[in-house]
C-alpha cells in the first residue's frame, strides 16, 4: 500500500479551521476506510472503529500506519476528543517528523481549541516541511495571527494562501476585511 495526501474540502476552512490533510491509503482495507471517513468528516463511532480495526487486524506498512494515525486523529478531532486526537498526531510525528500532515493537523487542532499561540509554530513547521497543502497552512496561520493581534502577518499569510490557490475563495473573502493604507 502507498500513502498519498489529499485535501479535505478546503472551502470549509473559512469559519473554523477543520482538519485538512487526511492521508489516503490504497488497497480496499480498514485503513482506506479510515481515510474515507476522515476525508468526509464522518466522526461516528463506526468511523473510529474502522480506524482501530486497521491497527488491530491489518499488517500496515509504516506509511499506512502513519496515515492511519493522522486520519484517526482527524476523526477524533471531529468528535471533540482533543487529547486523543493530539496523541495520534504526536504518534505520527514521532514516526516521521519530516511529514507535514501531522504537523498541519496538530496546528489545526490547537487552533480549534482556541490556542492560536500554540498553533502558529505548528503551522510554521508544516510550511517549513513543504506541506502539499501550504495554502491551508498559510491560511490557518493567518487566522491564528489575526487572533493574536498580529494583523500584518495575518494579511501577508492570507495573500500567500490566495497566491498558492487562487480559486479558493476563503482567503479572498478574509482579505476583503482588510484595508491597507500606506503612511
Amino acid at each position: 500500500m502507498r500513502a498519498i495526501v489529499l485535501a479535505v474540502s478546503a472551502a470549509a476552512l473559512s469559519a473554523t479551521l477543520p482538519a485538512n490533510a487526511a492521508v489516503l491509503t490504497i488497497g480496499g482495507s480498514f485503513a482506506e476506510g479510515c481515510y474515507k471517513f476522515a476525508e468526509s468528516k464522518t466522526a461516528t463511532y463506526d468511523a473510529l472503529q474502522t480506524c482501530d480495526r486497521a491497527f488491530a487486524e491489518q499488517a500496515l506498512s509504516s506509511d499506512d500506519e502513519l496515515a492511519t494515525y493522522v486520519n484517526r486523529g482527524i476523526i477524533k478531532m471531529f468528535r471533540s476528543d482533543y487529547g486523543n486526537s493530539a496523541a495520534d498526531f504526536d504518534r505520527a510525528i514521532a514516526m516521521d517528523p519530516k511529514r507535514s500532515e501531522p504537523w498541519l493537523n496538530k496546528a489545526i487542532l490547537h487552533f480549534r481549541q482556541g490556542d492560536s499561540a500554540g498553533a502558529i509554530p505548528l503551522f510554521d513547521k508544516a510550511i517549513e516541511l513543504s506541506s502539499d497543502h501550504a495554502e491551508v497552512a498559510y491560511y490557518g496561520r493567518a487566522l491564528a495571527n489575526e487572533d493574536m493581534g498580529n494583523l500584518k502577518a495575518a494579511y501577508l499569510d492570507l495573500k500567500q494562501a490566495q497566491a498558492l490557490r487562487p480559486e479558493w475563495d476563503a482567503p479572498t473573502k478574509d482579505l476583503a476585511r482588510y484595508k491597507v493604507s500606506r503612511p
